[in-house]
């Protein structure tokens, strides 16, 4: 059985396109993570909820990951009743993959720097590694510098210079790490659709397939 670590991705996936696979992928290879696992998310309790059912955009994301043999797709926050909080969530993987397994829950940066308003967030850090997929070009210190002040604390106590060493403890530790930042949108996805707009080659052919079969975001 591998330990090398578990990569967590979540997100509503209203749909799933290029931008969360591309992300997946890079962090995949970079950190060396065993899978990385997309959480389509149930009742999200930070957003609007979304557009597609749940079992549209689960079925989505398995069209999406289908080829890539690291790719996993999860479906725990989708059956889980009321809000999905990640704390939930990393919970359950912890016990289900025990206490020495490196976790990493991957974000972007703008997700990052709402990280202190999650549920418990400073628990999650006992669960797992937190990795910011940072964009080349946008320097780490300009959206350092909007941290909020409790989590500035954190990132400068947790913050791992080596983005590998993530496989040496199970949690606990920050790690940026950039990747190709693709500037594609779930929402500006379905404004095109509903404007009759083709989204070719934002998302898999198999997903813009399925929208079409199922007249979703029309």
């Amino acid at each position: 059985m591998s330990t090398a670590p578990i990569g967590v991705l979540g997100g509503t996936f209203d749909p799933v396109h290029y931008g969360h696979l591309r992300l997946a992928e890079e962090m995949g290879e970079a950190l060396r993570l065993d899978e990385v696992r997309l959480l389509p998310s149930g009742t999200p309790p930070h957003r609007s909820a979304p557009e597609a059912p749940a079992e549209h955009r689960l079925a989505m994301a398995r069209l999406a990951t289908a080829g890539n043999a690291r790719f996993r797709v999860d479906e725990r926050e989708v059956r889980r009743a009321g809000p999905g909080y990640m704390f939930d969530t990393l919970s359950e993987l912890r016990a289900e993959t025990g206490a020495a397994r490196p976790l990493a829950l991957l974000l972007g940066a703008d997700a990052f720097l709402e990280f202190a308003a999650w549920h418990r967030w400073h628990e999650l850090f006992n669960l797992a590694h937190v990795v910011v997929a940072h964009r080349p070009g946008f320097p780490v210190e300009r959206w350092a510098e909007r941290m909020p002040q409790p989590l500035a604390r954190e990132y400068s106590a947790r913050r791992m210079q080596q983005p590998l060493a993530i496989h040496l403890s199970p949690a606990r530790g920050i790690v940026v790490v950039p990747f190709t930042a693709l500037d594609i949108s779930a929402t500006a996805i379905r404004d095109m659709l509903r404007a009759g707009k083709s989204v070719r080659y934002l998302l898999p052919e198999a997903v813009l397939d399925y929208i079409r079969s199922h007249r979703l975001y029309s």
